[in-house]
């Protein structure tokens, strides 16, 4: 429980078990039983909440570049326009960051955005209940392309750590985190790594859907229907990784790329060279998050479902071993990134829903 008249971050955060039912017993609608169509319903054919975004570019360390959208108050609360941050290279603390706030941070999956189908349900959900919320990209993601040789990828923690503290730097209230799929599996191994001190950074955080094993949800992707996916996502990443190679040859080799046709080869020629790992494998084993779980320290929920079409149900960890902070919900349904409500179009608001209500608990239950 929290002490009232503490400073939150003076205060240690509590975690409850009340929202974890709803979130293990989450129902697709009848007429979307199927994975795939729980997870292309969600992102192409549901309700789109609007949201109005303020763009940052923060300089990183090495300097390159990256994209930060907070998400502007709604007409409703017209009585927060003091909270609209002006374009800068630095967060200015005011009162609107102030003890007692909410901070809401979004780091988004593969080639993913602030205008993704989880993004805009998760910033409209924070931002009803007066929090402020911002999107952070990946560096290339959301129109920005980058400057250094470098991209992003699944274990890239180094870019959740500097980003969050530059966060908490100019925050004074609770900063709460969420990670999706890609996104989700940088944040966990983050969390794991830091340990005890990530309580000094953040409050709580999510993690959704992350493929907690690299490899099984890179084969996963190389069968069957889910070639589909692939052919998506290597669709943006291939023209991207010729782009690069343009502006920096040698990087890798061009005809590997254009062969690549899933995961296993494009991560082996472009995705492991790129960022420093001997093959595919070895870039899977030092980036998959599941290994970090059992070091996380921070209140924590990973919500991960069971029909997954990008993560195998028996790559997940089971919660043996896990710190009591951490909490596990393995729904039955939602597909990556799914959770869909309703009939077309789908309604994509129950995930934010719960996982404001989730946070909510943890440091006020």
């Amino acid at each position: 429980m929290r002490i009232r008249g503490l400073n939150p971050r003076q205060q240690h955060v509590s975690c409850t078990d009340r929202i974890l039912p709803g979130l293990q017993h989450y129902r697709a609608p009848r007429w979307a039983a199927n994975a795939h169509v729980q997870t292309v319903v969600a992102s192409r054919l549901s309700h789109k909440p609007p949201v109005g975004y303020q763009r940052e570019i923060w300089l990183t360390p090495d300097e390159d570049q990256i994209a930060v959208d907070h998400v502007l108050p709604t007409p409703s609360q017209s009585r927060h326009q003091a909270d609209v941050l002006q374009p800068s290279d630095v967060l200015i603390p005011s009162d609107a960051t102030g003890h007692g706030k909410v901070q809401l941070v979004l780091f988004h999956g593969l080639e993913g955005s602030s205008q993704s189908h989880y993004s805009l349900a998760m910033m409209h959900a924070a931002s009803r209940l007066g929090w402020k919320a911002c999107v952070v990209h990946f560096r290339g993601c959301g129109g920005l392309p980058n400057r250094q040789p470098r991209a992003y990828h699944s274990g890239d923690s180094a870019e959740i750590d500097w980003v969050l503290r530059r966060l908490r730097s100019t925050h004074r209230g609770f900063l709460f985190v969420v990670g999706i799929s890609l996104g989700a599996n940088a944040l966990l191994k983050w969390l794991g790594e830091q340990g005890e001190a990530a309580n000094r950074v953040i409050d709580a955080a999510a993690g959704v859907c992350a493929p907690q094993d690299l490899r099984a949800g890179a084969y996963a992707l190389a069968r069957g229907m889910n070639l589909m996916y692939m052919r998506y996502f290597l669709n943006s990443l291939i023209p991207h990784a010729l782009r690069r190679l343009e502006s920096f040859p040698g990087l890798y080799d061009r005809d590997s790329v254009l062969q690549s046709k899933t995961f296993i080869e494009f991560d082996e020629y472009v995705t492991a060279p790129l960022h420093g790992f001997q093959s595919a494998e070895h870039y899977w084993a030092s980036s998959s998050c599941g290994p970090w779980l059992a070091a996380i320290r921070t209140p924590c929920l990973i919500l991960n479902p069971l029909n997954d079409p990008f993560v195998p149900a028996t790559s997940l960890r089971a919660a043996a071993g896990l710190h009591r902070h951490v909490k596990l919900a393995y729904p039955r349904d939602g597909g990556h990134v799914g959770f869909i409500r309703g009939a077309l179009p789908a309604a994509i608001d129950w995930m934010p829903q719960q996982l404001c209500a989730w946070f909510t608990e943890t440091v006020y239950g």
